[in-house]
Order: C-alpha cells, then sequence, then structure tokens
C-alpha cells in the first residue's frame, strides 16, 4: 500500500474513534469504576467487536444490511435495547465509593468475562458499523494489488487505534477516579453515565441509515 494512502487512513480513523461514543463511555465509566488495568477486558470487547464486524463485512452481510429493512431494523432494535438496558443498569448501580487502592487486588474471572462482553456487546450493538467498514475500506484499496494485505494491513491499523484509543478513555476514567468518594458523586456518576447510554440508545433507534 502507498505510504500516502495509509496515513490519510491513519488520520481518518484516528479522528473517527478518538470521537467519544458509546464504547468510550464505557471504557471510562470501567476506568472509575474498577480501574485501567481491569477495564481493558473491556476494551479487549470492543477490539474483538470490531474485527468481527470486520469480517462479517467481508462475507457479504453488511451488503445483506444494506438491502433488507427489515434485517437492518431488527438489528438496530436490539442494539438500542442493549444500549439503554446497559444505561438503566448504570443509573441504578450503587452509590458505593471507589476504593481507589484496591486496582491490584484479585478479581473472580467472571468479573472480567461480564466486562469483555459489554464491551463485545456495545461494540456489536450499532448495525450502520456493518456498513460503515463495508463502505470505508474499498475508499483506500488499489485494485490493481493484492487485496488480502492490503485489507490485513488496513484492519491491524484500525484494531492498534482502536485499541489505543479505548484504553485511553479507561486510563482517563482511572485517573479522575479518586474523585468519586463520596456517594453523592458517585450517583452523580451512574446517572449521568446512565443517562448518556440511555440516550445513545434512543438516537440509534430513531436514526436511519
Amino acid at each position: 500500500m502507498d505510504l500516502a494512502i495509509w496515513l490519510t487512513y491513519l488520520s481518518v480513523i484516528t479522528a473517527l474513534i478518538a470521537f467519544p461514543g458509546p464504547v468510550a463511555l464505557l471504557c471510562m465509566h470501567q476506568g472509575v469504576r474498577v480501574g485501567r488495568r481491569r477495564a481493558l477486558a473491556s476494551v479487549t470487547g470492543d477490539v474483538t467487536a470490531s474485527l468481527m464486524l470486520m469480517g462479517l463485512s467481508a462475507l457479504g452481510l453488511g451488503a445483506i444490511l444494506a438491502t433488507s429493512e427489515l434485517a437492518f431494523l431488527a438489528l438496530k432494535i436490539i442494539g438500542a435495547g442493549y444500549l439503554i438496558y446497559l444505561g438503566v443498569q448504570a443509573w441504578r448501580s450503587p452509590a458505593a465509593p471507589v476504593d481507589t487502592t484496591a486496582e491490584d487486588a484479585p478479581l473472580p474471572a467472571a468479573s472480567a468475562g461480564r466486562r469483555f462482553r459489554k464491551g463485545l456487546g456495545i461494540g456489536l450493538s450499532n448495525p450502520k458499523d456493518l456498513l460503515f467498514f463495508g463502505a470505508l475500506f474499498p475508499n483506500f484499496l488499489d485494485m490493481s494489488l493484492p487485496l488480502m494485505p492490503q485489507l490485513t494491513l488496513l484492519a491491524l491499523t484500525w484494531l492498534a487505534v482502536d485499541f489505543t484509543a479505548m484504553t485511553t478513555y479507561a486510563a482517563l476514567g482511572g485517573a479522575i477516579g479518586r474523585w468519586f468518594k463520596s456517594p453523592r458523586r458517585v450517583r452523580l456518576f451512574n446517572r449521568t453515565t446512565g443517562g448518556l447510554f440511555i440516550a445513545a440508545g434512543g438516537a440509534l433507534a430513531v436514526s436511519h441509515r
């Protein structure tokens, strides 16, 4: 791949990924609640979701969603419902003060699994991402060159930028976790993040392709 094309792609996806969305909100929320290191489970879930969406788009499922209103609507409602569910969970979370000194204490494996599934679920929650990958990659491919190496480079670049950006959001959450030692602030934080998740779900539900 031509270096100038790759650098253009890198700048475009960096801007897209760095712009805060539901996954960034989750990573920051997890960073506040359990610390940066433990929040990596959610980051890994998001990166896995991106890889899955790329694969599904390459298999042509993105094209199916582009032509099937019913399939797109069904996936959109499921994704919106999941975001709203997470929002309600966050809103109703106990206002327990954050213990920033316990980040390195061991947690059950199931806790990491739940955080991974949340990152994966949010990453897969928007069916428009399938269309997005199907529309993004062709703009940076040189059809006169072998496609697989180019697709691999584009995918690995996306995953690296995605992982770095979401880890940064988790670290930011971990850094401000010390401000949430009072139940009042924790309650405000839970309701703010919960409200943002619910708003994101509502926006997805009423959005168009």
